[in-house]
């Protein structure tokens, strides 16, 4: 879900193109002291073209397990062609190649920049937001105008503060660049014998627009913006309690005069995405589904309803739900969490 995109973090000596890159994505920089970036305009565009490419090389190395992901996630039931993820990655190299298991990575890594300039921008407006509005109405400062504007300027923000302007800047930015995921998620499960072929990004948010109408490029919005609240929540809540706990009891001499040393913090963010993105997971599932629904010519790909191989149609996600429980039983809302528990440790480990 776009809470893969919210949070991933490693370290908190990260650099400041990945600082700027993530600002918004992750709920751990609200205990680190993140300041108001007060850069100039060109500084913050090379922080984010640099945080771009290395968000680019980021995904495409683990692009074969997210495109299994979302496979695993839609596939019709009655058409099982991807059993676990050793024989799902096997069949997609032997039935496509080895450009088979980065489609759709294109579209996904197009969606970097744009969506980190937008959450980089929210998180600056709503960090001196929430600051201002913290000292004014919060007993911080008595209200004092000369430390509101101090405090605006520096955003320095209590952990709980940032973690909520963080969300927000992570909801704007997810929002405002939804329709590439979108058709992210279409174009990654189309195959050879797909009957209708989107060519692209382009062609393929076009062609949806055209046949299907512009709210068809927000289905599964909602079910992305609420991931993001209980996923951020348990992100920082676990790690930050997993860091105090390290630290307090120093087993194996993991801390250094009450620090971790960065592979015990990459750890200790590894576990924390798990524990989020699990906990969130089945919005994922039910974000990617509703994102088929309308595609008629993908009946033998997305999951279909009862003993029917037709597509399956929702009324919203509260349908989604019930219809993906009452159909393939409880398990099918954590379809594909395995290879995207890989996924998320591997990504950490590379931060």
């Amino acid at each position: 879900m776009e809470s893969e995109d919210l949070g991933r973090k490693g370290t908190e000596e990260s650099a400041a193109p990945n600082a700027i890159v993530n600002l918004a994505e992750d709920p751990k920089l609200s205990g680190e002291g993140v300041k108001d970036p007060g850069r100039s305009f060109m500084s913050i565009c090379k922080s984010l073209v640099a945080g771009g490419v290395a968000g680019g090389v980021s995904r495409t190395a683990v692009a074969p397990l997210e495109r299994l992901k979302i496979l695993l996630q839609v596939q019709n039931p009655h058409y099982i062609q991807y059993n676990g993820t050793i024989q799902g990655l096997k069949y997609i190299w032997r039935s496509e190649g080895f450009i088979g298991l980065f489609k759709g990575n294109g579209t996904n890594c197009a969606r970097i920049i744009p969506n980190s300039a937008v959450k980089f921008f929210t998180y600056e407006q709503a960090s001196r937001f929430l600051g201002s509005k913290a000292s004014k109405f919060c007993g911080f400062t008595g209200g004092n105008p000369a430390t509101v504007a101090t405090i605006s300027e520096d955003a320095q923000l209590t952990p709980v503060l940032r973690l909520g302007a963080g969300a927000c800047a992570g909801i704007i930015g997810m929002s405002s660049t939804y329709p590439m995921d979108m058709v992210r998620g279409r174009i990654t499960v189309q195959t050879d014998k797909s009957p209708r072929q989107y060519r692209g990004m382009i062609h393929a948010l076009a062609t949806i627009y055209r046949e299907e109408g512009f709210r068809s490029l927000y289905r599964g919005w909602l079910p992305s913006v609420i991931g993001v609240i209980p996923y951020a929540g348990l992100n920082f809540g676990v790690y930050e309690s997993l860091k105090d706990w390290l630290i307090k009891t120093n087993p194996y001499g993991l801390a250094e005069d009450s620090e971790l040393n960065i592979s015990t913090k990459l750890a200790c963010g590894a576990t924390a995405g798990i524990a989020g993105q699990t906990f969130a997971y089945p919005l994922d599932v039910i974000r990617r589904r509703m994102q088929m629904v309308g595609w008629k010519d993908a009946g033998t790909i997305v999951t279909g309803q009862g003993k029917s191989k037709a597509p399956l149609e929702y009324n919203g996600m509260v349908d989604a739900f019930r219809k993906t429980v009452q159909n393939e039983g409880f398990r099918a809302l954590y379809k594909g969490l395995v290879p995207n528990c890989v996924k998320v440790c591997a990504s950490h480990h590379r931060s």
